[in-house]
């Protein structure tokens, strides 16, 4: 296994540690380590590509386990955030995300089987990464408060960081109809 897949499977690995940081209190700074391991899986992602690409090391191994690894961090973080009502966060942006998260692959699985790969374009990218910093943002958030008993102004949660949730799903939006307009043609009601 090439070093590209290695750090795709060590971010598979870290989405369960993710996890038990986030949800377990009694572990002293837990926020902190939840952040601490977001943000080496984050680093992954954007290590794993550029490796792959440069040392010409791409893989139908690395096609398949990477977009779907990142699909996971994400979605599992959002989702626990919902649950742990940490920002008071809605599910609607979450819903919008995975709703757009399975087009996408149904898409990528639709053009590949007529030989067409679908490849990440600039605004996946920008709404992967942007996604991963409000990611970031909220657990720096919920590190303060909670691991550090910080005394945040209420308009940091409800303005500034479900505005950035807000912006991140506006961003899947607007890159899935990107992708949507792009392959339109392989969608044919016909066939």
């Amino acid at each position: 296994m090439n070093l590209p897949n290695k750090l795709t499977c060590l971010r598979v690995l870290l989405i369960p540690v993710f996890l038990i940081f986030l949800y377990i209190s009694a572990i002293p700074y837990h926020f902190l380590l939840a952040l601490l391991v977001f943000a080496a899986a984050s680093i992954t992602d954007a290590l794993d590509g550029k490796i792959a690409r440069a040392r010409g090391l791409v893989t139908n191994f690395g096609k398949f386990l990477d977009p779907l690894a990142d699909k996971v961090l994400v979605l599992t973080a959002l989702l626990a955030f919902v649950e742990l009502d940490a920002i008071q966060m809605s599910a609607i942006p979450v819903m919008i995300i995975a709703a757009r998260e399975f087009m996408v692959s149904g898409l990528r699985m639709l053009t590949a089987s007529e030989g067409v790969v679908v490849a990440a374009g600039i605004w996946g990218k920008l709404k992967t990464a942007f996604t991963m910093i409000t990611i970031v943002a909220v657990l720096i958030y919920c590190s303060l408060t909670g691991d550090f008993g910080c005394a945040v102004p209420e308009a940091v949660k409800t303005w500034g960081l479900n505005g950035l949730i807000w912006i991140s799903t506006a961003l899947t939006i607007l890159s899935g109809g990107v992708y949507l307009k792009g392959y339109w043609s392989y969608i044919n009601t016909d066939k």
